[in-house]
């Protein structure tokens, strides 16, 4: 079953929750969906995020964004920290990058994994203004303005603060994300477009954000804009431990963070979750999700 492929040390303290228990649960460990918190914020997020995170992608999208040693880096909600120190090493020598998370947690996690001399964690809202971090050769924004779907393009605006004049901004994430499966039985299909539906509109959540942000670069005018695409989920064949433990993550936010009545099942949440849990665990099941990379040049006034 699906909950046999989590490591118990990881996952949720309650293994086998009633719905009711559930929904308890994740009242008191994720935070709400006002103020444009962050929606997957709860106590295993930053190690999911460490184990879904390939440090050889990130250099090679790092690599692909111009980074180079002796930058000043800025990374926006850095997450666990993983990736602000795989942009660290890609800086030496004499190379700094300042991790920004909105996160105290994040931060905490951060500092105890990954601090060492020439990297920095801060606490900062991303609504907010950066004016004391200074500007930056390149600033690293991977995975953010998905959950921030109405304030997206205010989000880059922002950030494109921190971009020094002929400075790199790079914008990375998702498009059609976790909605891409083949073989799914009907119902259970409806059920995951319609809980996502219910996201976008309740949690501001943007499962196309990738494909938004080459505009996101050129109305902010900046230069020689590229724009790469590639697979990020790609899974087929038997489930590995590392995309069980983040898709079981992703269903219980698709699931539960929202008030959706699983209609189509007799055992309600119960009987979604078993059906997932066969489709998911079948070797032959086969989902992908693209991920867009956009970069460009500030302009020189």
């Amino acid at each position: 079953m699906f909950m046999d492929y989590i490591e118990v040390s990881l996952i949720l303290p309650i293994l086998q929750p009633t719905k009711d228990e559930f929904i308890k649960f994740l009242v008191r460990s994720f935070y709400g969906m006002q103020d444009n918190e962050y929606l997957m914020e709860n106590d295993e997020e930053a190690i999911r995020l460490d184990i879904k995170t390939d440090d050889m992608i990130v250099k090679k999208q790092a690599l692909w964004a111009g980074i180079k040693p002796g930058m000043h880096v800025a990374d926006i909600c850095f997450g666990s920290g993983k990736t602000t120190a795989v942009l660290y090493k890609l800086v030496q020598p004499n190379g700094t990058v300042i991790g920004v998370d909105g996160s105290e947690k994040a931060v905490e996690y951060a500092k105890k994994h990954y601090g060492t001399k020439g990297i920095e964690f801060k606490c900062k809202n991303i609504l907010k203004p950066f004016d004391e971090l200074g500007t930056f050769d390149l600033v690293w924004v991977r995975f953010v303005l998905e959950y921030y779907r109405a304030e997206s393009f205010e989000i880059v605006k922002n950030i494109s603060k921190l971009v020094k004049p002929g400075g790199i901004l790079c914008l990375i994430d998702l498009d059609h994300n976790s909605l891409n499966y083949f073989g799914l039985p009907q119902r259970l299909e409806r059920t995951i477009f319609a809980a996502m539906k219910v996201i976008e509109e309740k949690a501001n959540f943007d499962p196309y954000a990738g494909r938004k942000l080459y505009s996101f670069l050129y109305d902010l005018d900046y230069q020689d804009i590229d724009v790469d695409i590639a697979s990020h989920h790609r899974i087929f064949g038997k489930l590995k431990d590392k995309d069980a433990f983040n898709w079981k993550k992703k269903i219980e936010v698709l699931s539960q963070k929202i008030d959706l009545k699983f209609e189509e099942y007799k055992e309600g949440y119960r009987g979604f979750i078993a059906e997932f849990d066969r489709f998911f665990t079948d070797p032959r099941r086969f989902t992908y999700t693209p991920i867009i990379l956009c970069k460009g040049f500030k302009p020189v006034r």
